[in-house]
């Protein structure tokens, strides 16, 4: 099993952890605001089910039906996350908007809250090992489940701080006020993660400063070309699509310039080990005196 799925794995239960002590807080205080928190768990759960299932398909191997692979399967589960989570904020909508009109004291306040700040410590170090290790392994299934994760933390130390103060002051109404705000922040993370995914589908460049180190590659190790044109990039999940031309000499032979490729592209795989890389060979009549000039 690859450390990606290992980590999706993980995220199914740590996921359901949570979710239990989150529904036990809630059951014992009968906070909405509690309710709400547990109602984002539950999103969790699903989208750590619908990431494994992408990073699963995401893995397998190029095929007759999908020669460039699978990869771009986990924007798909990153946008499922999205949706689903803006989906949970409607829920919790629904039940601040009930607790509202029927405001009413917690029970056993402290133990709810105390075990709820119990699941919130789990998620926050679990967010953590999700965005830095979705980072490092380039999964955005694994990077968007760690930002929502992010995201439920940081709506469930609000959630904790504003219930206790419906306790302290016996102003009921706090608490239902309170699932609102987490919904309306609940909401803006659906939006970024979906948003972050479907600029993948659309087959997005890469950034400014992994254009730059692409550039810079290309000019350091293409000795014996002229220049490289028409230098396009995309990326998919781990991979980094890079196709360009590159113009040579009129005398340069093909073993020559089969060569030249073969460098430029060991030098691009070691800055982008995943580099999926495309080069058009063209003689010095189709140059066009821009684009990466070579040293």
């Amino acid at each position: 099993m690859s450390a990606t799925l290992r980590i999706a794995f993980g995220s199914i239960v740590v996921g359901i952890v949570v979710l239990a002590l989150k529904v036990l807080a809630w059951w014992m205080t009968g906070s909405v605001a509690l309710l709400s928190d547990a109602l984002e768990s539950t999103v969790n759960v699903a989208t750590a089910v619908a990431a494994l299932i992408a990073i699963r398909v995401a893995a397998k191997p190029a095929d007759k039906d999908h020669p460039y692979g699978h990869h771009k399967a986990e924007f798909f589960s990153a946008v499922l996350e999205g949706v689903m989570i803006i989906v949970a904020a409607l829920l919790i909508m629904r039940e601040a908007w009930n607790g509202f009109q029927n405001p009413r004291l917690l029970d056993a306040p402290v133990s709810g809250l105390l075990i709820n700040i119990l699941a919130s410590v789990i998620n926050g170090c679990w967010c953590w090992v999700l965005i830095n290790r979705g980072k490092r392994l380039r999964s955005p299934a694994l990077v968007a489940d760690g930002h929502h994760l992010l995201t439920d933390v940081i709506s469930s130390i609000g959630v904790v701080i504003g219930v206790a103060l419906a306790v302290i002051s016996g102003w009921a109404v706090l608490d239902p006020a309170l699932a609102a705000l987490v919904a309306v922040n609940i909401l803006w993370s659906g939006w970024k993660v979906t948003a972050s995914s479907l600029s993948g589908l659309m087959d997005e460049a890469v950034s400014e400063d992994t254009l730059g180190e692409i550039r810079a590659t290309i000019s350091d190790s293409a000795e014996g070309a002229i220049e490289a044109h028409d230098l396009r990039t995309r990326h998919a999940g781990p991979k980094t699509f890079i196709d360009f031309h590159l113009v040579v000499d009129g005398a340069t032979t093909v073993d020559a310039a089969h060569q030249i490729c073969d460098r430029i592209e060991q030098a691009l795989k070691t800055r982008l080990p995943e580099a999926m890389i495309t080069i058009h060979v063209e003689p010095p009549h189709k140059a066009k005196h821009s684009g990466v000039l070579v040293i």
